[in-house]
């Protein structure tokens, strides 16, 4: 097991911190163990992963950080080199930049490294990820839809994602770009998956599937049907408004969280400081 433990997901709705305190990526490198850290980014989903991987290279480092590699995985035959691919296992962190998720997926998902990704996380390490690092944490992802838009019945296209976390799915640049009645029609077609919704600046830390906090200047809101009672969500007439009945909206803001097993916020008081 890592110094952290838990296996821990850092979770980042996009547009965190570079220049001020850098709350979350100081996070982030705190958990992964401070000055002897060793952290992996993944460009992935990034057109340029080259500026990218460096930008974050530098952030990391200007942190106190050990030890910081750039993995440039741009293709599945990349994906399936396990003689290059073991020594991730000697990362503490491995972090995904913001870009595309389906690149994400459909690069990395059913190879060796997507493997490997699991076998990190179980081990007890961090896996952070950002925007499009963000969303492809989930079993079943977000890969486009309309923002700033009343929910529609066909408001969003979704596809398999790298399945970190079960039944869950995760939108990022949530309220900055007006993504509630996207997540409101996911949600919609699958009533048993909780819909997360994360601001930018905003990160939820998931420990072992069990629980999140939440960290940043944003918030992060929770959408609920298990208690549907009624929608009209079908294939006809995909772009009729969306009508939905008795669903739960919780909005949480740093030092709150949410228990995943029991599905109840957890208040300020309850939260380990």
């Amino acid at each position: 097991m890592s110094k952290n433990q838990l296996p821990t997901l850092i979770i980042i709705g996009g547009g965190e911190d570079k220049k001020a305190d850098k709350k979350i990526l100081k996070e982030i490198v705190k958990l992964s163990g401070q000055e002897k850290a060793k952290i992996g980014i993944i460009t992935t989903a990034t057109d340029y992963p080259d500026e990218v991987g460096m930008e974050y290279k530098n952030l990391f480092y200007d942190l106190g950080v050990y030890e910081v590699h750039t993995l440039s995985i741009m293709d599945r035959k990349h994906s399936n080199m396990r003689a290059k691919l073991d020594s991730i296992l000697n990362y503490d962190c491995l972090f995904f930049t913001g870009g595309d998720q389906l690149k994400i997926s459909s690069i990395i998902g059913g190879t060796y490294f997507h493997h490997i990704i699991h076998e990190f996380y179980h081990s007890g390490k961090i896996l952070a990820g950002t925007s499009a690092g963000a969303s492809m944490m989930s079993e079943i992802m977000i890969i486009e839809g309309y923002d700033e838009k009343a929910p529609a019945k066909a408001a969003i296209n979704m596809s398999p994602g790298m399945g970190l976390i079960e039944n869950v799915i995760i939108d990022q640049h949530f309220n900055q770009r007006g993504r509630m009645g996207r997540l409101l029609s996911g949600v919609a077609q699958n009533p048993h998956i909780l819909g997360i919704g994360i601001d930018e600046d905003t990160a939820i830390i998931v420990e072992e599937h069990r629980s999140f906090s939440v960290l940043g200047n944003g918030v992060v809101t929770i959408v609920d049907g298990r208690n549907i009672e009624y929608t009209n969500i079908s294939e006809q007439f995909p772009d009729d408004p969306l009508a939905l009945t008795n669903v739960v909206v919780h909005v949480l803001p740093e030092n709150y969280g949410y228990d995943l097993i029991n599905k109840k916020p957890i208040l300020k008081k309850a939260i380990k400081s």
